[in-house]
Order: C-alpha cells, then sequence, then structure tokens
C-alpha cells in the first residue's frame, strides 16, 4: 500500500489512445477543456475501472491501497474520456508521458443524469487515485465526473511554491479551477448546464470538499468528504502525529503507559492492528512532508516536534491553510470510528465544533462506520476487526442526493 502522501506514479508509460484508434469511435467528438494547456479525447466503451484498466485511461498504482480485498465496483458504462493538464510550472506528475503537473480527467457518460461530481485525490496521488472508490460509483449513477492531481504529487510537496503553505493552497485553487472548467465542458458536450455538482473526497480529498465549500459553495450543490483531514490552529497532523510518533515505539515493547499516551492522543481503541503498518508507511513520512511544507526551519526530531511553541510565522502559516466551518452548503461527513492517521475524537469532533460555532450546523449530517480505517486497504491488515468504508460512502452520497433535490 502506498503512503497517502508518498506516493510514485508507476505510469510513465500510460498512453492514453488517440481519436480513431481501436479505444475510440471514429465519431468520437473533440471535447475542449476551458483553460486546459493540452487534452487528448477519447470514446471508450467502458469509462469505468472495468474498463479503463485494459484500455489504459487510469493508473491501477494510484489507487493502490484504497480498495478492500475482493471489492467488486460497477462497470459498464460507455461515454468519452477527456485527459490534460493547465498551466503549471511544476512537473511531478509523469502520467502520459507528460511530465506536467495540474493534470485532470473529465469523463461524459453516454447516458448523463444532469449532474457532476468533481474529486480530489488522497494526499498527493494523482488524478486517477478515486477512479473505484469515487469515479466507478458516481459514474454507475449517469453523472459525469471530474478530477484533479492538486498541482503537485508525490513526497516532496514543499519544493512547490514560494511562501510556507502555498503548495497546498495550489490543492484548492486547482480543484477550484477544474469544477469552473469542468461545468463549462460539460454544458457544451450536452447542450445544458450540470443541474447539480457535488465535491467528493477521501482524507486530503476530503479537506478539499470542505474548503471548496466554505469558500466556493456557489459552484457546488453540496458535498460528501470520507475521513476528511483537517487543518486548524489546534488540530492537524502536526498535532496528531508527534504524540504517536513518540509513543508508538515503547508501546512494541509492552509499555502499557504508552498504549495510554497513543489513546489519549485520540487513536481509536481498537485500532492498534494498523498502527505497525502506520508508523511505518504514515505517521513519520507525513508528519515531516506537512512540516517541511509548514515549517520548513524546523531542524529537531519529528516525534518531538511541538506547534504551540513555534514562531509566530508558523502559526500564520497553519492559518492559511486552515478551515473555519462556515460551509455554505450541504455537507455529508463518513468517518470511520477505527481511523488511525485521522483519529475521530479530534478531526470529526474538531470540524462538527467548527460547524456548529459558525452557525451551519443544519448544514451538515454525520456518518460514523463502525470498525470503519482510514482507507479500505487497511482492512487486509485485521478483517474481523475493520471494515470496508465504501458501501457506506455510497449510500451517503445517495442521502446527499435525496437531501439536496428534494
Amino acid at each position: 500500500m502506498r503512503s497517502l502522501l508518498a506516493t510514485t506514479s508507476l505510469a510513465a508509460g500510460l498512453v492514453v489512445p488517440a481519436v480513431g484508434s481501436p479505444a475510440a469511435a471514429q465519431d468520437c467528438p473533440d471535447v475542449r477543456v476551458p483553460g486546459a494547456r493540452h487534452s487528448v479525447t477519447a470514446c471508450l466503451r467502458d469509462l469505468t475501472t472495468a474498463g479503463t484498466v485494459a484500455s489504459g485511461h487510469t493508473d491501477p498504482a494510484d489507487w493502490a491501497g484504497l480498495v478492500a480485498p475482493g471489492t467488486t465496483t460497477p462497470s459498464g458504462v460507455p461515454g468519452v474520456q477527456v485527459d490534460g493538464y493547465f498551466p503549471d510550472t511544476s512537473t511531478t506528475n509523469t502520467n502520459h508521458g507528460w511530465k506536467h503537473d495540474s493534470q485532470f480527467v473529465l469523463r461524459l457518460p453516454k447516458r448523463w443524469n444532469g449532474g457532476l461530481v468533481v474529486a480530489g485525490p488522497p494526499g498527493t496521488r494523482e488524478q486517477y487515485a478515486n477512479d473505484p472508490i469515487i469515479s466507478d460509483q458516481v459514474l454507475a449513477k449517469g453523472y459525469a465526473y471530474a478530477a484533479t492531481d492538486k498541482g503537485n504529487t508525490g513526497p516532496n510537496l514543499a519544493a512547490d511554491g514560494a511562501r510556507s503553505g502555498d503548495a497546498i493552497l495550489e490543492w484548492h485553487h486547482r480543484f477550484t479551477e477544474l469544477t469552473r472548467a469542468a461545468r463549462k465542458a460539460v454544458a457544451r458536450h450536452y447542450g445544458r448546464s450540470p443541474a447539480r455538482t457535488y465535491a467528493a473526497g477521501l482524507s486530503a480529498g476530503g479537506y478539499l470538499v470542505r474548503w471548496q465549500l466554505e469558500r466556493h459553495p456557489s459552484l457546488y450543490t453540496g458535498g460528501i468528504d470520507w475521513n476528511a483531514l483537517i487543518f486548524t490552529p489546534g488540530t492537524s497532523l502536526l498535532t496528531t502525529l508527534p504524540p504517536a510518533l513518540r509513543a508508538y515505539p515503547p508501546y512494541t515493547r509492552g509499555d502499557s503507559s504508552a498504549h495510554a499516551a497513543l489513546l489519549a492522543a485520540g487513536y481509536p481503541a481498537g485500532s492498534e492492528p494498523a498502527w505497525p503498518f502506520s508508523y511505518q508507511n504514515l505517521w513519520g513520512p507525513l508528519q515531516q512532508q506537512v512540516r517541511k511544507e509548514l515549517d520548513p526551519s524546523y531542524t529537531g526530531d519529528e516525534a518531538a516536534y511541538d506547534l504551540v511553541s513555534r514562531p509566530r510565522a508558523v502559526q500564520r502559516a497553519v492559518a492559511r491553510v486552515s478551515l473555519t466551518g462556515r460551509i455554505g452548503r450541504p455537507l455529508v461527513s463518513v468517518q470511520g470510528t477505527l481511523d488511525a492517521l485521522t483519529p475521530p475524537f479530534r478531526y470529526a469532533a474538531t470540524y462538527e465544533r467548527l460547524v456548529a460555532e459558525a452557525g451551519r450546523s443544519a448544514l451538515h449530517r454525520k456518518t460514523r462506520v463502525p470498525g470503519g480505517p482510514h482507507t479500505d486497504g487497511l482492512v487486509a491488515l485485521s478483517p474481523t476487526t475493520f471494515r470496508p468504508m465504501l458501501p457506506a460512502f455510497a449510500a451517503a452520497f445517495t442521502r446527499l442526493e435525496c437531501w439536496t433535490t428534494r
């Protein structure tokens, strides 16, 4: 399973068939995406992963670790796929051999229900990360679907941008940019504008959903987040990861006080089967990557990091990327009770409080999934402990539809 942030594409050789190839009909329309510097259109027999894996229009490595073993997803959705990129100066995304960030994918099903879903990937994965968990689900319902790589991929996000926090702020800009462009492209393709537009995302992608509904509510009908990451002055990876990094080594040596410290830091009792993997692959790498982005001057041990004691400039950097709770459209939050990366008693509870303090509780509904880990790929670590969350996410999306179309 790839780290949520430390991901590298295996798709440098991924090739989108040109219009007129066996994967594309001869009369395939050339869909233009406003603002895109380059794009390629293909008509496909199946826009879901059941078809795009074979045709080369997705990257299975991008969703490694996000799907539980044995998961089946919808299939049989013909339509048009557009791959392209917006103007950008960074080059970490090597999909299609473009070596260009701000890549996107737009899928337009033949049988359209009048809606659009826009997604951003967890961590710094690329634009195909949500294909089995979001794209397949909404395409089967008839939605058009668009996804962005958020403008920087791979583990070294701190290299992108001049100021602390710039790389994370670009995530939001690219999501907004794609939403606006996709709405126009959808309107041109089908002859009418989307009747409803939803934002959706897992982990860091869920953080983007919340930001969009806070800052750009007019673009969306509503949003759905899944185990969403947050940044606030008091709760973020920079406050929850260091205690875990300090307590886990003595915990492995049988120190009961270390186990108590992990529970006190918010890591749920019962999530212990995910701790060894999380310590090795998530907690340490994520702490370092996010800390370099928001506090590049720190030179100490990551486990000893204390955000409260850092200079005022660091607090300002965190404030630049912090959520407020002032959502302007309906939001459904899906949270696993055994999430050992964004612990629900810290992350979900903090955002619920922010929404309440902003007077927006009527716009926020919550779904708790007993046994849900941070990603469904972690179910394999202990199938008797963890429960896949994808069915609950799909059901919550249906509830969002009902809520926003009454």
